[in-house]
């Protein structure tokens, strides 16, 4: 059978000028399956011959196998080719070119929040407090009886609190940095000159108040402490926090633990007095609450009230940025929006 002898011979040429001529493996892989795979056109011409004679059919075999085994080595040989080509150009893409400038890795920043806070504490040390911490699960008694807050009193429902599920059922999330007041002055004999930074939680949420807020809580206890040196101080405080050309102004206010008490405000940073949502349209905004502790602070800690007299102050640390920075929306802290935290 002559016929399908050429054809072999011409199948086995066709399939090396085709493999020659593959630029990718798939490419390859293609004239693989034209010429000399399983279905390819030499493996049908083998599928043919047996029904021919035996020397014939022996004659034809070994010429189809001797083209496959010559399709298969040289197809080897391109594909072994073709890989090491795309090795090197991949190499030289990923080279390093120890000629060009490093590229810096991000380098992160304290958060607006953080930073706020480590500016306050700065200030208040270099006025001559110190810095005391404790709990955020406080106890009933540290977070309002002794700061004169009893469990019948009002006041209580001005704090929005959140209670713990305890068998003893006096835990809560301290609403303020005040119960450390009492913790130090149960250790400390006067003079004493402290502040107290610390998250707190209140079940509250808008574009000012937020369930879980920063607060520094600040007091100082000493023989002859007036409303003046408290007014001294937190004038120097804002004046250094914010720069002299930002106005306060002292109002009488209300807080179980300090009479008399004022609430502190600053002319509105945002609309510059002119009103607006942050503000509530008053033009100016609260940033502290103060004023003397009353003498009944001291029955609690063992205080001699005809000896002694203090003042304390409590600030959201949130409220101090949000004038700082400009920010009319506290919950922006919170969100972890790094387009936001990024440009602080």
């Amino acid at each position: 059978m002559p016929d399908a002898f050429d054809r072999v011979r011409e199948l086995s040429e066709a399939g090396l000028r085709a493999i020659d001529a593959a630029r990718t493996e798939s490419d390859l892989l293609e004239a693989k399956g034209q010429y000399f795979g399983k279905k390819g056109a030499i493996s049908e011409i083998l599928k043919t011959i047996a029904s021919l004679p035996i020397e014939e059919k022996k004659r034809i075999g070994a010429a189809a196998n001797e083209a496959r085994g010559a399709l298969e080595s040289a197809f080897d040989a391109r594909l072994a080719g073709l890989r090491e080509k795309e090795r090197l150009a991949k190499e030289g893409k990923e080279r390093i070119d120890v000629t060009l400038p490093g590229r810096a890795p991000a380098i992160g920043h304290r958060h607006p929040v953080s930073r706020t806070m480590a500016e306050i504490i700065s200030i208040f040390q270099r006025l001559g407090f110190s810095v005391r911490g404790g709990p955020e699960i406080e106890k009933d008694y540290y977070n309002f009886e002794a700061l004169n807050i009893p469990k019948d009193h009002p006041a209580r429902d001005m704090q929005d609190t959140f209670y713990v599920d305890w068998p003893g059922g006096d835990l809560v999330l301290r609403t303020h940095t005040s119960p450390i007041q009492i913790r130090t002055m149960e250790t400390m004999r006067p003079p004493v000159r402290v502040i107290a930074p610390g998250a707190v939680y209140r079940c509250d949420s808008d574009v000012t108040h937020s369930p879980m807020f920063h607060q520094v809580e600040g007091f100082a206890v000493d023989r002859n402490t007036t409303m003046a040196d408290l007014k001294g101080l937190l004038t120097e405080f804002c004046r250094m926090m914010f720069g002299p050309d930002h106005p306060l102004r002292f109002r009488p206010s209300f807080f179980p633990f300090t009479e008399p008490s004022a609430e502190v405000d600053i002319r509105c940073v945002i609309c510059r007095g002119a009103g607006c949502r942050v503000c509530k349209d008053s033009g100016w905004l609260e940033i502290l609450g103060c004023g003397m502790i009353d003498p009944s602070v001291f029955g609690f800690v063992g205080y001699d009230a005809e000896e002694h007299t203090g003042f304390a102050f409590g600030m959201g640390v949130e409220r101090i940025a949000m004038l700082r920075h400009g920010i009319n929306d506290i919950r922006l802290f919170f969100e972890n929006d790094i387009r936001f935290l990024s440009q602080f």
